[in-house]
């Protein structure tokens, strides 16, 4: 299975190739290998959210930008793509599941499921191909040029499963000069980061190429203190047991110009994580109060799970092309990705010496990806840019297919005895297709009005292949064996924008979007049925101002949105403790959005952002299962609870109308600063520091005094020397420099914590070419 579709893949290159059908989008014809970053570009910030180059100022869209240079120095101390969170107005991300498996939230939007076949109403695209899978989301970052947060639904021009927004990551691309970069630090706990990019022509000014590598890794830190007889046989008390991890990633790209007309670039790259899985701190929390100032963080007491190991691997590729026909550029990106490997961990933290039986409950468990394929095409049709009525038609195709495994060693009844048929395999398909269109028109000089619209059909279908039976091979399962779901929607969006002066433009967009229907069936190895989701729709306003001023050294912007999403997919627990997709009637919200960046003098630079944000589930039919053992409420809920008998004692049900949905930060702010010293005609002395504050934040659907945060916040310290001239630059640095223990997530019958990443001094050194 996993051999047909690199066959499929090779053999579309090759017939894309042959008929000339192009693939470098319109927005990659101003060469952004060689685009400035954030605030770089002669004081513009040039993004592409609308798939063509432009000036941030002039999109009717509210956008956040990271340069690649700041997205690093944040990762210095090892940190993966969740430390986006908190940097972007609007932008949250967690995991419970370790670096393969990151959950992104923007506007409160987002899905708390562990789920391997979760969907997301965050896209993650990476070199303008979408990353749908959970464990695709996670490809490392290396060589990245810019970061763009597409804040609200982005249904015309990418499609479903877009509700709350997108984040585009662009590395460096080849070009016809030589270029080269690298940046590599070393710190606590023998953390390493090294990331470069290099190329430059290989045939004159005709073709191209580029290498980017990224080497990630740190000493497992944690320490298994578990004493007692392990539950399954694989831990004893350890020493740096868990905590680590080593990835290693790599990017080939080669761009093939030879007139003016046309482009070509093929990209390919690979991936391999082995670490550990996220760690759960049983007991962390103490029932009446999420303080956890007393657990330690090096420290866990888990008697089964082999101590959360993870691996993972993954390839692809994807053929860029574009051909200008005159007037009229034909573009085609053409991707496959491929992934496998597997996350196992003590699931209740160590806590399956609490159980009494008879109870249903988690002991470890353990998800299998073992084959992951993934295939889209995009053909688009886009009209010049130096027109006044601007356009782009195209067509739109994927298709993914993974056969996953799910173990889990739980305890039935009576005895807590090893089943080892307590394992379900799933096959899981999506296909999706889509034609999509966007308009703009130049009123006048000052004033463009722009029109979108896609009409897409999504269909997803999950088979379970095997069943978990009871340890004498006996077949229990009653439930469904193949469930498919399809639907097709149009989204569309509106817009206008209005330039005050060139540089100053104030902007107002309607725009709507829908995520397909979920399939979830990962409770079938517990002998429940799959459960299921229809489409949500959302329905979204915003208005705001984009700004630059003092000759390029400042930026401003700042967005008003409001959004109501029908028939919102949440995810909860049924009465028997089984993971269950469900529609709400609705979902509220608004917020604002602003960023500032300023650079007074050529010595000091500022910026800040902050977002504040209002969210509510509408819908008083909805209950969510609270936080037992034992049969016993183990937190203090402050919703109206309901009590429902189950075939393993009393369930316990909140009513969550009127709550803020999980994961959505009431407010954040984030600031950073970088002051330099010159030392002689070029070098500089510098001290940069960051920080992000995170306001009330709570982690499941229902309303505790336990199962939430606020105030979280982190800063980071950077003191070195950079040289412009030689293009070198050396620095101490200190990541979480505070050494704060935020409190992240929640496992939450067993009062279970989930941290930030702990404090990381180290040194960091890096140059380039140009």
């Amino acid at each position: 299975m996993q051999h047909r579709f690199p066959t499929r893949f090779t053999l579309f290159l090759g017939a894309a190739a042959m008929l000339g059908l192009p693939g470098l989008a319109s927005a990659q014809d101003a060469d952004p290998g060689a685009t400035s970053g954030a605030g770089e570009a002669g004081g513009e910030i040039i993004v592409t959210a609308q798939r063509r180059a432009q000036n941030l100022t002039d999109v009717p869209v509210s956008v956040g930008v990271v340069g690649g240079d700041a997205l690093r120095d944040i990762q210095s101390g090892g940190e993966d793509i969740l430390a986006l969170s908190g940097r972007v107005p609007g932008l949250y991300a967690e995991t419970t599941t370790g670096r393969i498996f990151p959950r992104f939230y923007i506007r409160g939007l987002g899905n708390v499921d562990f789920y391997l076949g979760a969907s997301q109403p965050v896209s993650i695209i990476q070199d303008d191909i979408v990353m749908e899978h959970v464990v695709l989301k996670s490809n490392p970052l290396y060589d990245v040029r810019q970061v763009e947060v597409l804040r609200g639904p982005q249904g015309s021009l990418f499609g479903r499963n877009t509700t709350a927004g997108i984040i585009k990551f662009d590395t460096y691309r080849p070009t016809m000069d030589f270029d080269a970069r690298a940046q590599a630090s070393y710190g606590s706990r023998n953390s390493v980061t090294a990331d470069f990019g290099v190329g430059g022509p290989i045939a004159g000014d005709k073709v191209a190429v580029r290498v980017s590598g990224l080497y990630q890794r740190r000493d497992d830190w944690i320490d298994n203190i578990y004493t007692g007889a392990s539950a399954d046989g694989t831990v004893t008390p350890k020493k740096n047991a868990l905590g680590g991890y080593e990835e290693k990633a790599g990017r080939l790209q080669l761009l093939v110009n030879p007139d003016e007309r046309f482009s070509m670039l093929v990209s390919l790259h690979a991936r391999d994580i082995e670490g550990t899985a996220t760690p759960f701190y049983r007991g962390a929390l103490t029932k009446g109060s999420n303080d956890v100032g007393d657990q330690r963080r090096d420290q866990v007491a888990n008697d089964e799970g082999a101590n959360n190991p993870q691996h993972y691997k993954g390839w692809g590729g994807s053929f860029n092309a574009s051909l200008d026909l005159g007037g009229v550029t034909v573009t085609s990106i053409s991707g496959y990705e491929h992934a496998q490997g597997y996350s196992r961990g003590d699931t209740d933290g160590g806590a399956s010496s609490l159980f009494t039986f008879p109870y249903t409950g988690f002991g470890q468990s353990m998800g299998k990806l073992r084959d992951l394929d993934q295939l889209s095409q995009e053909l688009r049709f886009s009209s010049a840019d130096d027109q006044a009525f601007k356009w782009q038609v195209g067509g739109y195709w994927f298709h993914s297919r993974d056969i996953t495994d799910f173990y889990q060693r739980a305890y039935f009844l009576t005895t807590a005895a090893r089943n080892p048929n307590n394992w379900v395999r799933l096959r899981n398909q999506n296909t999706s297709y889509a034609l999509f269109g966007q308009a703009s028109y130049d009123v006048t000089p000052e004033f463009t009005l722009t029109a979108g619209a896609r009409w897409t059909k999504d269909t997803k279908e999950t088979t379970l292949l095997k069943t978990a039976d009871t340890a004498a091979g006996v077949v229990t399962y009653r439930g469904r064996r193949n469930v498919r779901l399809s639907d097709d929607k149009p989204s569309w969006d509106l817009s206008a924008l209005y330039r005050i002066t060139p540089d100053v433009s104030v902007y107002a967009r309607v725009a709507s979007g829908f995520r397909g229907p979920t399939i979830q069936g990962r409770s079938a190895v517990f002998n429940a049925d799959f459960t299921t989701a229809d489409s949500e729709t959302i329905l979204s306003g915003e208005a705001g101002i984009k700004a630059g001023f003092w000759d390029g050294r400042g930026h401003f912007n700042l967005t008003g949105f409001a959004y109501r999403v029908k028939n919102i997919q949440l995810n909860g627990n049924d009465a028997n403790g089984n993971g269950v997709l469900f529609n709400a009637d609705k979902a509220k919200a608004y917020g604002l959005e602003a960023d500032l960046e300023l650079r007074p003098t050529d010595r000091l630079t500022f910026s800040a952002g902050a977002s504040l944000l209002h969210t509510e589930i509408a819908d008083k039919r909805v209950y969510a299962q609270v936080c037992a053992l034992n049969g016993t409420i183990t937190c203090t809920v402050e919703d109206p609870v309901i009590t429902v008998p189950t075939a393993f004692g009393p369930g316990y049900f909140a009513q969550i109308d009127g709550n803020p949905l999980p994961n959505a930060p009431k407010y954040s702010f984030n600031v950073a600063a970088r002051y330099g010293v010159p030392v002689g005609p070029d070098g500089e002395v510098f001290v940069s520091t960051d920080w992000n504050v995170q306001g009330y934040t709570n982690f499941v659907l229902y309303k505790t005094k336990e199962f939430h945060a606020s105030g979280n916040f982190e800063g980071g310290l950077k003191l070195g020397y950079a040289d412009s001239t030689r293009g070198f630059e050396i620095a101490a640095f200190a990541r979480n420099i505070t050494n704060e223990k935020n409190l992240k997530g929640v496992i939450e019958n067993y009062m279970a914590a989930i941290y930030n990443e702990p404090r990381v001094f180290g040194l960091t050194a890096s140059f380039r070419t140009r």
